[in-house]
């Protein structure tokens, strides 16, 4: 056997040590191609097609097909609220004092933490209602020549409300500062036209408790100046959700009968 000479490593091909180092790397790093593999084919040496490594699929793949699958062609449009064509437009917010036959609608509200009538006895409470006024407005208003104009499905009905009461000061530690706030429920839909739904503002057991009933007696000398917020929440016919606020001035006192 003939002995090979020194330094003979030296003399190999450029090519297949370049070879062996990438085989080599590939099976330490496991990429999911395989490193190209050279042959001799009559005496020339060609390199291998790349050969796909079975197995799993790796994670950044399964997290793109996922993300694709949850994109939104894949939600149906009527569950989200950003998929309405139309929304709601508060026009105004009237109130009316609780307890007076001949209140009308105004637009700030002066609630009477007790009202006293003879007939019905010395302190009597009761609800002061609200009043709004909507109208639908649409995201694509179209042109003016050709401009949008509503269909049954994007009439939107309102099914409860919130009421949340705030100070100018910033004091509005709920049953301290300002009555608690609530959600009621109603049933109201706006058509083509503007639709005036009326929903209670104030409900008569806040009243009986603080810190409206602090007030009672005082006889109109301290007042409890607030912000009614009101924020109306509904859907359009095929299920999208829509939603509005509004604000309404509240003066709560003991005022005079």
């Amino acid at each position: 056997m003939t002995p090979r000479p020194p330094f003979a490593w030296l003399r190999t091909p450029r090519r297949a040590l370049a070879c062996g180092w990438r085989k080599l790397a590939a099976s330490q790093r496991g990429r999911l191609y395989q490193s190209p593999e050279w042959e001799v084919d009559g005496g020339v040496e060609r390199e291998r097609p790349r050969r796909v490594r079975r197995g799993r699929a790796p994670q950044w793949m399964l997290a793109a097909v996922f993300s694709l699958a949850s994109g939104p062609g894949c939600i149906n449009p009527a569950v989200t609220g950003s998929r309405a064509g139309a929304g709601l437009i508060i026009e105004r917010i009237t109130a009316v004092p609780g307890g007076r036959a001949n209140g009308s609608p105004a637009g700030y509200l002066q609630s009477d933490v007790c009202v006293r009538d003879e007939a019905r006895g010395p302190c009597q409470v009761f609800d002061d209602i609200g009043q709004v006024t909507t109208r639908l407005h649409f995201k694509d208003p179209g042109t003016v020549d050709n401009p949008s104009s509503p269909t049954t499905a994007n009439f939107v009905t309102l099914k409860r409300y919130r009421v949340r009461y705030v100070r100018s000061d910033g004091r509005d530690r709920p049953g301290i500062d300002v009555p608690h706030p609530w959600e009621g429920a109603m049933t109201a839909t706006t058509m083509a036209e503007s639709q005036t739904a009326a929903f209670t503002l104030v409900r008569a057991s806040a009243k009986l408790e603080p810190p409206l009933r602090a007030l009672i007696g005082g006889g109109g000398a301290v007042i409890l100046n607030v912000a009614a917020e009101i924020d109306f929440y509904g859907h359009d016919q095929t299920g999208a959700g829509v939603a509005a606020t509004g604000r309404i001035g509240v003066h709560f006192a003991d005022w005079a009968d």
